[in-house]
């Protein structure tokens, strides 16, 4: 009896011994161990996932942000938002291709930073036509046209229909002179759009420049049928036919042009000053004087009532016609950033008017100003003679010969 107790223990203690040796309580152990890494390594994974999910988010609302400010033209908050979106995704073509457009935009300085990231995003993804485009925009912007030209063909030998991008590789072109390979860049783009405006304009600026004027007539004609409003093409037309001797045609183009653009006054100078051009002085004067009531402030106007007066004056020794000029031009003359052409235009009224003291005055202010009208040099040097200062005379004569010699 005295050994039962020891016995049930020791029997105890050895059973439990027995299912420690036999691993019966090692299972647990493991499941726990499992589950403990299992669950960490679903934190792990969820807090990462959650992380990109996060980041994919806000760079997809900071390029969306960037997108509506360069939109808005807020080029400044566009640069930072792409930017922010960049630290997010550095690796991210369409980041770089929009904060490539936003700097192309900005111009100036930024075209350098412009050229950086639409390289980045050429070389990210070198099978999207985009960043290629954008790089042959950013150079023609640079002034280097060889570059662009480069650029615009690696384009087209991706996209063979762009003919967007034909057509800036015709501007490129005429920009270095190549007039005769933007025609043919010019006639694939119309074959594949015949309504294609700005193609045929600069069809016709092309053909011009090729030594084409009928044909460059016809293209520019052409633009303008499609749409009236194309201002650069009647300009076009407008020298053009004036060139050719097609006055009345050429005035039709700049009567049009000053339509189009009433808040201009300096456009219906040139209506002006083709009809007295062409021996219609009265239409111009009163084509000025209508213009004046619409514009009493402009200076371009009250300049060329009073050179178009002046002109008569001149051809028909009138002597009313002078005291206009003269008083169209006395009161421009007082401003105090008067153009020397306009204190010159005054400096000949008057010594014609036979004020030749008035008149050196006013031409010594005209040769003070810059640019210098060269006939100034030419009125002074008369009127310096003719009140015996022949020093003041001698120098406006040698100031005159120098600039008028090409």
């Amino acid at each position: 009896m005295e050994h039962s107790t020891p016995r049930r223990y020791g029997c105890s203690l050895g059973v439990l011994g027995g299912w420690e040796f036999w691993g019966l309580t090692s299972p647990v152990v493991k499941w726990s161990v499992v589950l403990v890494t299992t669950l960490a390594a679903l934190v792990t994974v969820t807090t990462v996932v959650w992380m990109e999910v996060r980041q994919e988010r806000e760079f997809r609302r900071l390029v969306a942000e960037g997108d509506a400010a360069l939109d808005a033209g807020r080029t400044s908050e566009a640069i930072e938002a792409f930017s922010g979106a960049l630290a997010f995704k550095p690796d991210s073509m369409l980041a770089h291709l929009q904060r490539a457009e936003t700097y192309r935009r900005r111009g100036g300085d930024d075209l350098q930073a412009a050229l950086r990231d639409a390289r980045e995003a050429n070389t990210l993804d070198p099978t999207a036509p985009q960043p290629i485009e954008l790089l042959g925009d950013i150079s023609s912007a640079m002034g280097r046209y060889d570059a662009a030209v480069e650029y615009y063909n690696s384009y087209l030998q991706l996209d063979d229909d762009g003919t967007r991008v034909m057509y800036k590789l015709a501007l490129a072109l005429v920009r270095q002179g190549q007039s005769q390979a933007a025609v043919e860049q010019l006639q694939h783009a119309l074959a594949l759009d015949d309504r294609f405006v700005e193609a045929h304009y600069l069809m016709g600026v092309a053909l011009r420049d090729s030594g084409k004027p009928d044909e460059a007539v016809k293209r520019l004609q052409q633009a303008v049928a499609l749409n009236a409003a194309l201002v650069p093409a009647r300009e076009e037309l407008a020298e053009l036919f004036t060139a050719r001797g097609r006055a009345r045609e050429a005035i039709e183009q700049w009567e049009a042009i000053a339509a189009l653009e009433p808040e201009r006054p300096e456009r219906v100078v040139y209506v002006a000053s083709a009809l007295a051009r062409t021996g219609f002085p009265e239409a111009a004067v009163l084509t000025l004087r209508r213009a004046t009531e619409r514009h009493p402030d402009s200076p371009a106007l009250f300049a060329a009532l009073g050179r178009i007066w002046l002109m008569v004056a001149a051809e028909d020794d009138d002597p009313i016609a002078l005291g206009k000029a003269i008083e169209a031009l006395q009161p421009l003359a007082r401003l105090p950033d008067a153009a020397s052409e306009t204190l010159t235009l005054l400096g000949e009224a008057l010594m014609m008017a036979g004020r030749v003291a008035d008149a050196e005055r006013v031409l010594q202010q005209a040769v003070s100003r810059q640019p210098v009208t060269p006939a100034a040099y030419r009125y002074l040097a008369q009127a310096a003679r003719r009140r015996g200062h022949t020093d003041v005379a001698r120098d406006a004569e040698a100031r005159y010969a120098r600039l008028a010699i090409p």
